[in-house]
């Protein structure tokens, strides 16, 4: 049975964090707005986009790029849009008086990775990184809070962050849901969290190559890269007005091109995961990429954060998180068990060969495990170490082509 609870918390800030929540808020209505605008049309109702996927691909890569916002926020922000154009939508088919949905209120939709809460404070996203102010409940709260939000028999859902103008407050509407015993026992049965991860490498070479062996190659995607290239070399010399008029046809072909060539890795990478029973999808952090990747064109460079972008709102869909982690060394590191030498010698283009324990292998699949074990061990550590985390013994494994690689175990597996 699906018991849902809310509880209202008002929070104490301070000047900082709350100038952070304001311009957070101004950026997640625009986002709103934007995404109300592109799905309207004051033709027809059957011309309205209510496709929560279709509009994601459309606008996602472009409101991120446009502003500052994590990519829950701009994901919440789509959302609540979508829904208000589909309840539109609704009442126009009845003949009822409608327009174009717009957002001016001050409020903003945070799910489980946007906000975290704890007894006394809640840590949420902004556009300047995480705030944690500190609440207190309203005198005439009718939900307890620690009954339903800090509760085992109740989960966090979603919250939404209001301004009250008038007393130049902030508050926090938090929804929960009664968890069954079913979902009680699936989550308290080891006393900590088990997890499946798939590795991703990103390079030159390949456009991406998992943990369990699959490759990307991306040999089409250079293929058109340099014919779109060329194309437009052509038509550069042409000096004319219907020249300039068809590399613009070409560059919105271009465009179209390579976000649905990129949306078909996303895919294939998330099916992946899935096919591979994996909880979370791991990448390289891709900070300071064009200088780890000198010879990478920027065509590489936007595939690769496209690819993140796509994969990190394609992926919670299904069910499957997606994480990043420190690159440093996972290519010269060798991911075979019972070795992990590193040495820039390991590496030589794609072939990798470790100078201590012999082992061959692909580069890039070398480096897809390694990025995945750095992780696992991450997690292993971190629940180890938590308070919480009962008796400790936590598993976090990634998958490999023929079976699972423990961020701490060394015991031998095929396919290793």
């Amino acid at each position: 049975m699906d018991v849902r609870r809310t509880a209202v918390v008002k929070l104490i800030i301070s000047d900082e964090p709350r100038d952070a929540l304001h311009r957070t808020s101004d950026q997640f209505l625009y986002c709103a707005n934007r995404t109300s605008e592109y799905c309207w049309s004051n033709t027809s109702y059957t011309e309205c986009k209510t496709n929560k996927r279709e509009v994601r691909d459309a606008l996602y890569a472009e409101l991120r790029a446009e502003t500052e916002l994590p990519a829950q926020l701009v994901q919440a922000a789509i959302r609540r849009a979508v829904e208000a154009v589909k309840s539109v939508v609704e009442r126009w088919k009845k003949k009822q008086r409608v327009s174009c949905p717009t957002f001016t209120a001050e409020t903003m939709d945070y799910d489980a990775r946007s906000a975290t809460f704890y007894r006394t404070n809640v840590s949420l996203a902004t556009v300047e990184g995480r705030v944690e102010p500190s609440f207190i409940l309203p005198a005439d709260s009718p939900t307890p809070y620690e009954r339903y939000v800090l509760s085992e028999d109740y989960e966090f859902r979603e919250s939404t962050l209001r301004y009250d103008a008038t007393t130049d407050e902030f508050y926090l509407h938090v929804s929960t849901r009664r968890v069954n015993d079913e979902d009680a026992e699936a989550s308290t049965d080891t006393g900590h969290s088990d997890q499946t991860v798939l590795g991703i490498d990103l390079g030159v070479n390949s456009l991406a190559v998992s943990s369990t062996g699959t490759f990307w190659k991306g040999d089409d995607y250079d293929h058109w890269c340099r014919e779109f290239k060329k194309r437009r070399g052509e038509m550069q010399k042409r000096a004319t007005q219907a020249g300039h008029n068809a590399l613009l046809r070409l560059g919105k072909r271009e465009a179209a091109w390579r976000k649905q060539y990129i949306h078909t890795v996303a895919n294939e990478l998330v099916s992946e995961a899935i096919d591979y029973g994996c909880d979370v999808i791991v990448f390289e952090d891709l900070t300071d990429i064009r200088e780890r990747l000198p010879h990478a064109t920027w065509h590489h460079i936007w595939a690769f954060r496209r690819l993140f972008e796509y994969v990190e709102y394609k992926a919670p869909e299904q069910g499957v998180f997606v994480e990043q982690v420190e690159p440093n060394y996972t290519s010269q590191r060798c991911s075979r068990m019972n070795c992990g030498f590193t040495h820039e010698d390991n590496r030589d283009g794609e072939h990798f060969e470790c100078q201590k324990c012999g082992y061959e292998v692909n580069a890039d699949y070398n480096a897809a495990k390694n990025i995945g074990v750095r992780y696992a061990r991450k997690q292993i550590h971190r629940l180890r170490s938590s308070p919480t985390s009962g008796s400790g013994d936590a598993r976090v494994d990634v998958r490999l082509n023929g079976g699972t690689l423990s961020g701490e175990s060394h015991q031998p597996i095929a396919g290793d």
